[in-house]
This record gives C-alpha cells, sequence and structure tokens, in this order.
C-alpha cells in the first residue's frame, strides 16, 4: 500500500472525493491455463514453497459483483461538522470452487497503478470467468480486504488458492480507499469495518437457499474470517471487537465513528477468525503521521484490545516502516489478551508482506514499484509462506482441521534455530525440531510465535 505517513495529513481527512471508478470485469479468455511452473501468475509454486502453499482439489471460479450499501454516512462531503448520507457503492470479486482441475482456467484482473489511474494494467489468473459454482456444499466465507491505497485484486494469489482449497472469497474494493479512487483518509477510518460488515450479510443473502443467486447454497456464512492487509487489518480487527479509543473520534467528521468505540457495538457472531496483515493504526504508526493524540496502543485502548476474542493471526515485518513492529504490530499482538493469537514474523521485511508481486508496468517508477515490492524478499517468496500459513490457520478455525495445529505450533519460534534432522526413510528424529511443511533448508528468516487467551 501506499504508506499512510506519505499520504496522509489531517488536511487528508475532509478531502473532496475523486470520480468513482469501476474496473469492468474482463471477458473470459476462450485459452485454458498451462499448468507450468512460471510465476507469470501470482500464486504459483516456487520450487521451495512450503507444503500448504499448493493449490487444493478444486478449480476456481470468479465472479464480479456490485453491491450498494444504502443511507451510509458520506464522510467526504462533510462540511461544517454536517454529514449527509449516501447509498455507498461497492465492487466485489468472488472466488469459489468450481467444476474441472485444479489450477485449470485462465482470466485476467484490472487494476491501475497509484501515479497512473487512468491507465490500467492486467494481471493473470487461473480462475474460470463467470462459471457456475460447485453445488452440493456450503463452503466458509472469507473477506479479502486491501490496504490503502489498494484493490479488489491486490492479492489475487491469496484469494484464488483459497477458492481452491474449498472457501469462497470475496475481496472488496473499499469505496474512496482504491487505487483510482482514493479520497478523503475519514472515509477508510470510518467505513472499513462497516464494510466488511456489509459484505457479510450481503454474502449471507446471496448464499442462502432460494436466493436466485448463482451463488445459493454455496456460502456459509456462519464460519467467516476476515483477511485484511494495512488499512484492511485496521478494519478486520474492529469488525472483529477491537473497539477504537475515544481519542480517535476527531478524526471523522460529526459522531459516526464514536460506533465504533470500545463497548459501543455489538461483534457479528459469524466473524470466527481474523487474519491481520501489517495491520495499521497502532501507537507508532499515528504518531508517524503526525497524530499525538491517541490511545495507548494508538487506535485502542486496553479495553478495546480485550473486546478482540476471535482466534487472530498477525503477520508482519519486523523492518515494517508504515504500521511499524516494535510500538506498532507487536503490542497489538501481546495486548489483545482474550483472544487466541499467532504472529508471523519476516525477519527484514518492511510493510509489503501481502501483495501480489509488482507488476511489470511498476518499474517505470520507483514508487509505484515499492508499493508493491520487499527489497529483503523475493514477493513471490512471501506469497507462498503466506498461502501455507493462512491456509493453516484458517483450515483449523473455520473447518476444524485439528491436523492443520501442527504447522502453526512450531516447535521452536525462531526458524534459523530449527534443526533439520532425519533418518533415511525421511521420518524426523528425536531431536528434529524443524517447522513442519517446510523442505530442508527453507525455513529461513521467520519468527512464529503463539499466544492463548488470558480467560
Amino acid at each position: 500500500m501506499n504508506p499512510p505517513r506519505l499520504l496522509l495529513s489531517l488536511a487528508l481527512l475532509t478531502l473532496p472525493a475523486a470520480h468513482a471508478q469501476t474496473t469492468p470485469a474482463p471477458p473470459a479468455s476462450p485459452l485454458p491455463a498451462p499448468l507450468s511452473t512460471s510465476l507469470t501468475v501470482p500464486g504459483d509454486l516456487r520450487p521451495d514453497a512450503p507444503e500448504l502453499a499448493a493449490r487444493g482439489q478444486y478449480a476456481v471460479g470468479v465472479r464480479t459483483l456490485n453491491l450498494v450499501n444504502p443511507g451510509q454516512q458520506d464522510i467526504v462531503n462533510a462540511r461544517d461538522g454536517v454529514v449527509p448520507t449516501y447509498d455507498r457503492p461497492l465492487t466485489v470479486e468472488v472466488w469459489y470452487p468450481t467444476a474441472g482441475r485444479s489450477g485449470s482456467g485462465l482470466t485476467t484482473y484490472s487494476d491501475v497503478l497509484g501515479s497512473a489511474p487512468d491507465k490500467p494494467f492486467l494481471t493473470r489468473g487461473r480462475a474460470n470467468r463467470a462459471a457456475p459454482p460447485l453445488k452440493g456444499e456450503a463452503f466458509p466465507l472469507v473477506i479479502l480486504s486491501h490496504g490503502y491505497a489498494g484493490s479488489r485484486v491486490l492479492m489475487t494469489y491469496l484469494a484464488e488458492n483459497l477458492a481452491s482449497k474449498g472457501y469462497v472469497v470475496v475481496a472488496i474494493d473499499h469505496t474512496d480507499s482504491t487505487h483510482g479512487n482514493r479520497a478523503a483518509f475519514a472515509s477508510t477510518l470510518l467505513n472499513r469495518a462497516l464494510d466488511d460488515n456489509f459484505v457479510i450479510s450481503e454474502m449471507a443473502r446471496l448464499g442462502a437457499a432460494g436466493s436466485g443467486s448463482p451463488l445459493s447454497g454455496v456460502v456459509d456464512a456462519d464460519r467467516t474470517a476476515i483477511v485484511g492487509y494495512s488499512m484492511g487489518g485496521y478494519g478486520a480487527l474492529n469488525a472483529a471487537g477491537a473497539g477504537y479509543g475515544p481519542q480517535m473520534a476527531p478524526l471523522v467528521p460529526g459522531k459516526g465513528f464514536a460506533a465504533r468505540q470500545a463497548g459501543n457495538y455489538q461483534v457479528d457472531p459469524r466473524i470466527k477468525a481474523v487474519v491481520a496483515f501489517a495491520p495499521w493504526g497502532g501507537d507508532a504508526a499515528v504518531r508517524g503521521i503526525g497524530v499525538n493524540f491517541g490511545g495507548k496502543y494508538g487506535f485502542w485502548e486496553d479495553a478495546g484490545l480485550q473486546n478482540l476474542k476471535v482466534p487472530t493471526l498477525f503477520v508482519v515485518g519486523d523492518r515494517d516502516d508504515v504500521s511499524h513492529y516494535e510500538g506498532g504490530v507487536k503490542p497489538l499482538f501481546e495486548n489483545a489478551v482474550n483472544a487466541e493469537r499467532y504472529m508471523l514474523v519476516y525477519q527484514n521485511a518492511l510493510h509489503n508482506v501481502a501483495p501480489n508481486p509488482a507488476p511489470a508496468e511498476s518499474f517505470a517508477s520507483f514508487g509505484d514499484y515499492m508499493h508493491y515490492a520487499e527489497p529483503a524478499w523475493d514477493s513471490a517468496r512471501l506469497n507462498n509462506i503466506n498461502q501455507h500459513f493462512v491456509t493453516a490457520f484458517l483450515n483449523l478455525k473455520l473447518k476444524g482441521d485439528q491436523s492443520a495445529a501442527e504447522y502453526l505450533n512450531v516447535p521452536v519460534p525462531v526458524s534459523n534455530n530449527a534443526k533439520y534432522s532425519r533418518n533415511a526413510d525421511g521420518t524426523p528424529r528425536a531431536d528434529d525440531t524443524y517447522w513442519k511443511g517446510f523442505k530442508d533448508r527453507t525455513a529461513r528468516g521467520l519468527e512464529l510465535y503463539h499466544l492463548m487467551p488470558k480467560q
């Protein structure tokens, strides 16, 4: 994402809206996707990918939906403390299991660069555009929420991968917060959790028996996870219970932010898990944009973090210069004391631990390139590791697959300290402490911590 500290000043909180741009869904390609090891498609496996990064048993379908959330606060057009209402448009991309061979299919996803919102580029995907969903089973729901600015196709590597494993994945274009439609940051502050909640309810409606939607009977919204990156992580934590502190109310016009404060709202019980990639909003992140009136943990106080009670996987670079690690994500992990939580740490990584690899179109602009890239990590490697651990976490928490816990409860928390010790037949010796699912010499530069709720 473009770092909020570079984009945000207090003046930005009330910028007028840019003209909304919604890119139409590209037509389906008539050509089958080649099954190869080429990294031309985000999410394809490197030879050193961990075990659970591999695609699942299903072919993947994808379609674009245009949703409208009526009667929402129009933060962008607030004037003199008066906040009008409007019908808030939300374009979403939906991936789901379909009939066919796993890994088959070919489509493209259209996005724009942050520096050139009038110039679209295409990203390839291994999905079948508008294919009929596989019937006979309702699959758990995953909401995918991008950063500021971002798009619904910023993490297609993860969306397609999860859908191939039996999930319905819905990625949101958060209005006022995309590459092509970036407006007042205050809109993002208020609307992230509200968008997540609305889309959960819409997917439950569309997935209900007799809805008339192609998704009827396919979606089990009672088993929902929210996966959010940066500002998406900020909103996911709030949607799952981490109410904001009262100090932050002045950042949003009117009194709308009060509804997202600790103790002022009920958590949707359908939310069963959260994955927060580099979640923004901690103390160091808030101070980094010049706001010095935050709470103990930036947007949160102890009471707010203690209201987070669903299992949460934090993913962060220990050199994150946007959300920050020390003083940022790490204290959120440590002080959400009523939730079971994991924290995966990429050593020497900055903020961009979640997106697709940088598109070739970004290479001409250092700023656009660094919106995606990690100097110390190959992005395809990050993508594969994310696929592995998010799969383990969601399989455990949404599907109840207890065998997935073996991939999360690692013998030693720092991968560089793990010992690979195997018998001739490949079985572990008594002194083996290597991380499950990683090939010899590949569990490097990672840390994984696990804390249980205090009650």
